[in-house]
This record gives structure tokens, sequence and C-alpha cells, in this order.
């Protein structure tokens, strides 16, 4: 049959869980391809201990080695001075008190379709994408352009009108994911490690235009930027939602 599907199926994260007490935290499953005579390689890997920038990295690091040019690895940058330069460049009282002001008056959780029990295994999940057409994503792109925002910004206001609607709340509050490399320090492009962070965003959603909007949540993104390795822990602290429930 056909291999690669074999392996794509057998190594299927949803269900080849990797034991996170016990190192390593990658896995590698080697299949031989005999009807197309090559071999293939599936890796998986922990968040814990890898984003997607990683990911490429360690990959265009094998090629290397194995065409035969150790000559083109740079060296290396060590992750800790990365944990360094996070844990001496915010304080803590600086990301309370951004989150305090963000959050301090959200007391309910922002709960699409009242669901609130978001603990499952993902086994019972369905992923449905859907690229947008050529002609939108232009018009996006122009839009964000013309009114000197990035598009994510545009992208982080629809969401929020979505959810707002799904969860009949004016001011929705959601998980973002920040890239983490923002202000890690020189070659920071190149160290291998975790740096994603994933904290949350409120954005109201009322009357005012969409040019409006999208200034606010620019400014809001902008802010965030400052705070991208505050921990997720905290930022849940400063609102008014009960411990042990989803924000």
């Amino acid at each position: 049959g056909d291999i690669a599907a074999q392996l794509e199926e057998r190594l299927d994260p949803r269900i080849s869980r990797i034991d996170a007490s016990q190192a390593p935290m990658l896995r590698l499953a080697v299949a031989h391809d005999l009807a197309n005579d090559r071999w293939l390689i599936r890796l998986l890997c922990h968040h814990l201990v890898m984003d997607h920038t990683t990911q490429e990295l360690l990959i265009q690091e094998a090629e290397h080695l194995q065409r035969g040019r150790a000559d083109l690895l740079l060296p290396p940058v060590p992750f800790r001075d990365f944990v360094a330069a996070a844990r001496l460049g915010v304080r803590d009282d600086e990301h309370r008190a951004f989150f305090d002001r963000m959050l301090g008056d959200i007391d309910e959780p922002t709960a699409p379709f009242d669901l609130l029990d978001v603990q499952g295994d993902g086994r019972d999940v369905t992923e449905y994408r859907m690229a947008l057409p050529d002609d939108v994503a232009r018009d996006a792109r122009e839009v964000a352009r013309r009114m000197g925002v990035g598009v994510a910004s545009l992208m982080h206001l629809a969401w929020a009108v979505v959810v707002a609607k799904l969860s009949g709340r004016q001011s929705p509050v959601f998980g973002t994911v920040l890239l983490g490399r923002m202000q890690g320090g020189a070659h920071v492009d190149r160290v291998l490690g975790m740096f994603i962070n994933t904290l949350p965003v409120r954005v109201d959603v009322d009357d005012s235009s969409v040019a409006d909007g999208l200034r606010r949540v620019h400014g809001l993104l902008s802010g965030l930027l400052r705070h991208e390795h505050a921990s997720l822990a905290l930022a849940q602290r400063c609102s008014g939602v009960k411990p042990g429930a989803p924000l």
C-alpha cells in the first residue's frame, strides 16, 4: 500500500502521544518505501521543547550533514541566553499591570456555544480548513496597508467579531500566539528551543467603525509584544474569572 499514508496514520499526533515525563521529546520513525525506491522519515516532537522555527532549523541542519556540508552549520547559540534575556527583561509587576488593565473587569469565561469543557484529548475534534480566495486575501492586505496596520490586526478583529457572536459577549477574550523571538537578543533566529507563547487578548466589539477597531487592535497587539514572555497563569490571575475555569 501507500507507505507514506501508513506512516502518517500510524504516527498521527492525536493517537501517538509523547510521554512528557521521559526524555527525549523527539521521536523518529523510518520506513522503506520499496515501490518508490525511497526512505521516509516521520518526525514527532513535543511543543514543550520545540517550536516551528526550531523544527525548520533542525531539518536544515540535518540536510547539511546528510549532504556532507557540515561547513555550512552556523555556531550554536545557547537557549540559556534567551532564557536569561526573557527573565531579565520585563518585570512581573509590569506584566501584571498590563493584563490588569486588559482583563480586570472580565468575570466570566468567553465560551462559544457555551462550551466550557476544554480538557479532552482532541480525539473527537474535527478540523475544517478553507483558504481565503485570492481576491479576498489581496483586499485584506490592501486594507491593512492603507490603514497602516498589519494583516494580523485585521484577522484578530474579524475573529473577535466571530467569537462575540458565538459567545454573546461584547468583549470577547481569546488566545493569540506570539512568536517569542521578537525580543530574544542577538542571533535569536537560529536558537533551537521553545519560544512561542499563548496569551489572552480582549477585543471590544462595539458600534465604532472598522477603522477605529483596527487602530485599537493594532495598539493592543503592539503593546502585547512587550509582554510576549509573560506567564499565561499570571495573565489569567489578572481577570475576575474564578481559578480553574477557562478564561
